[in-house]
């Protein structure tokens, strides 16, 4: 067998949570010293760095000078919200892939949270920030990400009769799972009751229905196949990747809250690894909202459009279930950490290092990322086996 392709050869995670008292550049150097520690690999091995750009201060390019990088032959910054972890990633497979890169570490770091200050306040825009259409958006009383969200599950829940208790079960499945990760922020099981008398965030969206915030850092180093086999831990092969940007979020007549991005990266991702729904083991999906986890498995085509409901009720996403999703906890229970936090446990389970947590099947993992309110997608397959070449 030919080994072809790119593969990602080492994970770092800095603590996260309520961390503070570091700065996201301090996390982020942190995290890629981890990861590269993890491979096996001098931070001088390194020849590609790319920087994700955090919403409350970026650690930025000069990252590379923190780490003290020297002839770096890739050094950028990226940004697509939720979506950027796997554009960095499928960025650096495509850099190594040619050779104009041999070993690239992508990180995201993050500090919204303050001692002083509730969660919820976090990523909180002030009024002085909106401006122009966000202003008009504000009157009508659209002051967070969480109001889009809430009409978007609304729309879905018109069009399909999608329900509250069907969204809440999304909850309670990563809620098990998460109880395996000793990193996960929220541990303690909860029930379908608990999720329906959590208070209000925005209608139809109870507190459990949205996911948590965090402080910290994520790491990978993505170098050739080849390379990996012979570093220090069991490689996560690349086998594809996609994005997809409608550019259509809210149009008259348009289907937001009906049909993501996901409609258009998971195809894409699926056809360049030689795969179908049918082959994936298990999922690590973007889960910003229970209903993001909903709308994104129905546009990957894990069930018909409309009948992502039915399919969480059924329980096939919990343990035990026939689809394992987000089984680190996810971003509703672990550490919200942008699209860093389903890659990370896609590694994780890929290795067979999940512990108690860890799916019956790891041949196939399918992760997702999701930005701008449903807007931005991007898609990505690994497997702890090589991809053949044709």
């Amino acid at each position: 067998m030919t080994m072809t392709g790119a593969a990602i050869a080492g994970l770092g995670m800095t603590e996260l949570g309520k961390v503070y008292g570091r700065s996201p550049r301090r996390l982020a150097a942190d995290a890629v010293r981890a990861a590269a520690d993890d491979a096996g690999l001098a931070l001088s091995d390194l020849d590609g760095l790319i920087v994700s750009h955090g919403l409350s201060g970026s650690p930025g390019i000069e990252l590379a000078g923190v780490l003290g990088l020297r002839d770096l032959r890739l050094l950028t910054q990226m940004n697509s919200y939720g979506a950027t972890a796997i554009g960095m990633v499928s960025h650096a497979a495509a850099m190594v892939g040619s050779g104009a890169a041999s070993a690239v570490a992508c990180v995201f770091a993050d500090a919204p949270l303050r001692p002083e200050r509730s969660s919820g306040s976090a990523y909180h825009r002030d009024a002085a920030e909106w401006h122009g259409i966000g202003g008009l958006q504000a009157a009508l009383g659209f002051r967070s990400v969480n109001a889009f969200y809430a009409l978007a599950a609304r729309r879905h829940m018109e069009r399909y009769g999608t329900t509250s208790e069907q969204l809440g079960a999304i909850a309670v499945a990563t809620r098990a799972w998460a109880g395996g990760n000793p990193l996960a922020q929220m541990r303690e099981p909860i029930s379908l009751r608990d999720h329906q008398e959590s208070r209000w965030v925005v209608e139809p969206l109870h507190l459990l229905d949205c996911c948590l915030v965090s402080n910290g850092g994520i790491a990978v180093i993505v170098t050739s196949a080849e390379r990996a086999r012979d570093l220090a831990r069991p490689p996560v092969h690349v086998w594809g990747w996609g994005q997809g940007h409608p550019g259509r979020r809210m149009e008259r007549g348009g289907d937001f809250g009906l049909t993501t991005g996901a409609a258009l990266s998971g195809p894409a991702a699926m056809k360049m690894a030689g795969i179908t729904p049918a082959d994936v083991d298990s999922c690590q999906i973007y889960d910003c909202y229970t209903f993001t986890v909903l709308v994104t498995l129905e546009d990957y085509g894990f069930c018909a459009k409309g009948e992502g409901g039915p399919f969480a009720a059924s329980g096939a996403l919990a343990p035990g279930g026939a689809l394992p999703v987000n089984t680190g906890g996810g971003q509703l229970s672990g550490y919200y950490m942008w699209g860093m936090t389903p890659l990370s446990e896609a590694v994780i389970q890929a290795r067979g290092q999940g512990g108690e947590r860890q799916a019956p099947r790891n041949d196939v993992i399918l992760v997702s990322g999701n930005g701008g309110i449903l807007d931005h997608h991007a898609t990505l397959v690994v497997s702890p086996h090589a991809k053949e070449s044709p």
